[in-house]
């Protein structure tokens, strides 16, 4: 789907009973192309008749991260310790929220679980996601900001330097999560990051073990790792990055035998399936019937901003997992997807759609 199609689509969503002539004046559209639209969608069954009543789909459920990002771009050379110059631009962010929306533009069905403040930025970030995402599963909490993450970027959009506020998400227990538990129960997927406690990535393990639900896990960073228990039961898929799967085996990755003893003891654990990201270089996959797939990453001659290339990576790979494409065509849509991003200034790249990734991924 396009931007204005997302759009129309929720308009709907939150009311489906609007006439033309409103969806086409808080669209900016004329009615005939409303009308266009409309006949379009239902064509293609993503609407049925009137009062535009949606088919049942069955959600990938993300639960995790939403933050508003703030990134600092350093003019000339990074000097440690003083006044460096720099622009500053604010981003809606957030691990969970980012993968939700690659996977909403990507024409997902997605829901958005996470605890916010009461504030002016979960406004921002609910005004740029609800297009992509249901975010009716979001709890706003009291006397707490909302997430943020700033980014210090380099003259070539590498990372220098960042900082977390993510108090907040000691309040994602859960209590929280066993009111959607029916959405849960009706997922394609869930998705965690680690941003979630890990009681709660605990009773996400348990209510995949008890009910067969596809689990994902998402670790976000080195120092979250210690939120993942210490076995890794019910997971079906853990993807990570080389650092995090060094912190998980503690060990050293360097050469090709190091991962593949890495993706063997990590499934040892009780992870069904493992994915790690090696960077610029290559990723490493192992599925649930031992058999071991490795891509090269492909180089990237002029980088924009690499924030945001690992949710693209795993929100198009989950895409690929959802669509029944095989392992390596998954990888292929995430390694194009990830490329692509950090060409762009955005997190989520703007122009991303279903027919444009699978373009840019032939």
């Amino acid at each position: 789907m396009n931007e204005k199609e997302q759009r129309l689509l929720e308009l709907l969503r939150q009311n489906p009973f609007l006439s033309q002539q409103d969806m086409a004046e808080q669209l900016q559209m004329s009615r005939p192309a409303i009308a266009n639209m409309i006949s379009a969608l239902t064509k293609r069954g993503l609407i049925l008749g009137r009062a535009y009543v949606f088919p049942e789909a069955r959600e990938i459920v993300c639960i995790g991260g939403a933050n508003l990002d703030r990134k600092l771009h350093i003019k000339g050379e990074v000097c440690m310790a003083t006044s460096n110059p720099a622009t500053m631009e604010e981003t809606v962010g957030g691990v969970a929220r980012n993968i939700a929306e690659n996977l909403g533009r990507l024409g997902q069905a997605v829901r958005l679980v996470t605890v916010v403040g009461q504030d002016a930025d979960w406004t921002t970030i609910e005004e740029q996601s609800s297009a992509f995402m249901n975010v009716a599963s979001v709890e706003q909490v009291p006397d707490v900001h909302t997430g943020t993450y700033t980014a210090i970027l380099n003259e070539d959009g590498e990372l220098v330097l960042a900082t977390a506020d993510m108090d907040i998400y000691d309040r994602l227990l859960p209590d929280v999560l066993q009111k959607h538990e029916q959405q849960l129960l009706r997922a394609k997927y869930i998705v965690a990051d680690l941003n979630c406690p890990k009681e709660t990535i605990m009773y996400l393990q348990q209510l995949a073990v008890e009910h067969e639900l596809s689990l994902i896990i998402v670790p976000v960073s080195s120092p979250k790792m210690v939120h993942l228990p210490e076995h890794l039961v019910g997971i079906e898929w853990l993807i990570c990055n080389h650092d995090e799967a060094e912190f998980l085996t503690k060990s050293k990755l360097e050469v090709a035998g190091d991962f593949e003893k890495a993706l063997e003891q990590i499934q040892q654990m009780g992870a069904k399936n493992v994915l790690i990201t090696n960077g610029s270089h290559d990723v490493w996959l192992r599925d649930t019937s031992g058999v071991t797939v490795t891509k090269a990453v492909q180089f990237v001659e002029h980088i924009v901003d690499v924030t945001g290339a690992g949710d693209s990576f795993v929100g198009a790979f989950i895409y690929g997992l959802s669509e029944q494409k095989s392992m390596e065509e998954a990888l292929h849509v995430a390694l194009a997807n990830a490329r692509a991003t950090i060409q762009s200034p955005h997190t989520v790249r703007k122009n991303l759609t279903k027919a444009q990734l699978e373009m840019e991924a032939n």
